[in-house]
């Protein structure tokens, strides 16, 4: 996705998207703009990260608190529901990222979460992110009207950038055309990112934090915001602003990963090559399709076409 509008679609899957995709091996295709790709591996830790799991709620509940006097907003979430239907989804289709890059979708996922929180509802945004070592791009994706984020990560024939790029697209009914903004960030932490991002796109200073077991929070500076408290927030600050600032609740909206793909959804855009199942076939009696926002992946057999 560029400022032009490439790259994934948000919200249901995009008409511009129709007989687009590339080979990613023998029978595996990726419904995509090239140079897009895919290549996983799982996180060392996976498996035991479910030994000791206790239930938890089915959304991540993010709440959007104005701080008097301060005017600036918070938005703050616990994100174990949606990390955990993300590694379930990790599971269930065979997806495999080494633990850096878990790291960074997680991340962006939140922050995505966080930032839609300050948005309308009816807006759907999705960022890619495309960095230049390592060599992959990022795609998260969601909107607060289908309480949904999603997003995958392409480490194969990723173009390689001369630096990284942060991509943003927005949609909403009666816009029109998307608006979309590109940017070039620093690092490969995406609390940094979404600051610059903020500073660049929003036109506003944004601050991110990190906190233990899935906490994340996000504070926007709003019209004569106190700069010089502010920038001086720190994760403990944060952690405990509702003991030390008058707050006010706005409002709450939840979250879960879900993509909502199916095969039925996904099979449209190959019918271009109804009439060319030899070249999109090979030598194969099926080809395994991939989710281009989640990298779920179906199996086609050529009567399916």
């Amino acid at each position: 996705m560029g400022c032009e509008g490439e790259g994934p679609g948000s919200g249901s899957f995009s008409p511009a998207l129709s007989g687009v995709f590339e080979t990613l091996g023998p029978g595996v295709i990726s419904l995509w703009r090239a140079p897009y790709g895919c290549d996983c591996l799982w996180p060392q830790a996976l498996e035991s990260s479910f030994s000791n799991m206790q239930p938890v709620e089915d959304f991540t509940t993010i709440e959007s608190v104005f701080i008097r006097k301060r005017n600036a907003l918070l938005l703050r979430g616990q994100f174990t529901p949606v990390f955990t239907d993300y590694y379930l989804h990790l599971m269930q289709h065979g997806i495999r990222h080494v633990a850096e890059l878990d790291g960074m979708l997680k991340d962006s996922l939140a922050m995505l979460a966080l930032h839609l929180t300050a948005r309308p509802w009816a807006e759907t945004i999705a960022w890619t992110v495309n960095l230049r070592a390592p060599r992959v791009n990022l795609f998260v994706t969601g909107g607060s009207v289908a309480e949904e984020v999603t997003g995958r990560i392409f480490t194969e024939d990723v173009r390689e950038p001369d630096r990284n790029f942060f991509y943003s697209q927005t949609t909403a009914p009666g816009m029109g055309e998307p608006r979309t903004s590109m940017l070039e960030v620093d690092g490969r932490d995406p609390l940094r990112w979404i600051s610059q991002f903020y500073d660049q796109s929003e036109q506003r200073p944004a601050r991110a934090f990190r906190f233990e077991d899935d906490h994340f929070a996000l504070v926007a500076a709003q019209p004569d915001c106190d700069m010089e408290w502010f920038e001086a927030l720190n994760e403990q600050e944060v952690s405990r602003i509702d003991e030390t600032e008058e707050t006010k609740l706005l409002e709450t909206r939840r979250f879960r990963f879900h993509c909502g793909c199916t095969l039925d959804k996904i099979l449209p855009v190959l019918g271009g090559w109804r009439e060319r199942l030899d070249e999109l076939f090979e030598d194969a009696d099926t080809i395994k399709i991939q989710c281009p926002r989640c990298a779920a992946g179906y199996r086609v057999t050529r009567d399916m076409i």
